[in-house]
């Protein structure tokens, strides 16, 4: 892609632009390609994507197609396009995500309706008090803000960067005033005697220490690896810090179901409902969504099996349908 020539050569014009970059990505085997090359030349535009369909014959000026190329070589060099923009989309909120926190999966959106769907079923008078940990970018516990403010949320996070990239979240959605943050080990800075929790919210790490690559990033290492924190240590704790009756909900790796099933038994916290949770129709499920209950009664629920993506890349009506809490 070259720049607009002065000799009468055909223009590139945001429509062309786009072609030109979804081909592109296309010969690269980049993931949605078309969603891939709106999404980077609107930012580079400073505008929406319905914008770029708006204004599809205005052409680009160099400086433009200049910094647009440069994205595109980001993304060829596999860099996620939410750090490439700083800016990932969570339950219909903007939120800005660096590579000090994860980026937040479409999959989480599934524990954030398991979470709601509870405190719709326990909107009394009194306030619940929910706990997020690792709460990265803010995205579970303020979308949970964002929708049941009447509650008290606290949010805590090993990492003093993440917990100042939520905070600035939750202030950029008038979140803060709802919301607690604080940096500390599942749990630590808190006092479990006073401090006890009606619902705990998380995506611990999945995978066992020495089982498969693990990343130099440190910060990525803890949050993907039981480096910090096994999962015994997260479910006794879980246990300790949950009032009697109060509910547990994740998302773990769906290869080690048996694992936190049963430990969580053991820990007191009785499964009431398993999710499996599937990229698309056609592949295995990667990951579980699962409720637990402090003290309950035996019996558990299989809820019907979330596929996230359609063959086209876009979201299934069964996410979309989450945005409509």
């Amino acid at each position: 892609m070259q720049s607009q020539s002065t000799s009468g050569n055909t223009q590139w014009t945001i429509i062309k632009v786009v072609q030109w970059a979804t081909s592109y990505f296309k010969t690269h085997d980049i993931e949605s390609p078309r969603a891939t090359a709106e999404i980077l030349l609107a930012h580079v535009l400073k505008c929406e994507r319905i914008d770029l369909y708006l204004n599809h014959d205005q052409p680009l000026v160099a400086d433009e197609l200049s910094r647009f190329k440069t994205l595109i070589k980001r993304r060829i060099n596999r860099e996620p396009v939410a750090y490439i923009i700083g800016v990932k989309e969570f339950w219909s909120m903007d939120l800005a995500v660096t590579r000090d926190v994860l980026i937040p999966r479409p999959e989480t959106e599934c524990l954030v309706e398991a979470a709601l769907d509870f405190l719709s079923e326990n909107s009394g008078s009194q306030s619940k008090r929910i706990l997020d940990v690792g709460t990265g970018s803010g995205a579970i516990i303020l979308a949970l803000a964002s929708q049941k403010p009447g509650h008290l949320y606290f949010a805590s996070d090993l990492f003093p960067k993440a917990v100042e990239l939520a905070r600035k979240n939750a202030e950029r959605h008038n979140l803060l005033g709802y919301t607690h943050f604080f940096v500390g080990d599942w749990f630590s800075a808190l006092n479990p005697v006073k401090s006890g929790f009606d619902m705990i919210v998380s995506n611990p790490p999945y995978h066992r220490p020495g089982s498969g690559r693990i990343n130099p990033d440190a910060q990525r290492a803890v949050a993907r690896h039981e480096i910090k924190a096994s999962l015994l240590d997260v479910l006794q704790t879980t246990r300790r810090m949950l009032r009697m009756a109060g509910r547990f909900v994740t998302i773990f790796t769906a290869e080690r179901t048996t694992d936190i099933l049963s430990q969580m038994r053991i820990e007191q916290i009785e499964p009431k409902m398993i999710r499996m949770i599937h990229s698309q129709r056609d592949t295995e499920a990667r990951l579980i969504l699962i409720e637990g209950l402090k003290g309950g009664r035996p019996g558990l629920k299989v809820g019907p099996p979330l596929v996230v993506y359609d063959t086209h890349g876009a979201y299934t009506k069964a996410v979309q349908q989450m945005f409509e809490l």
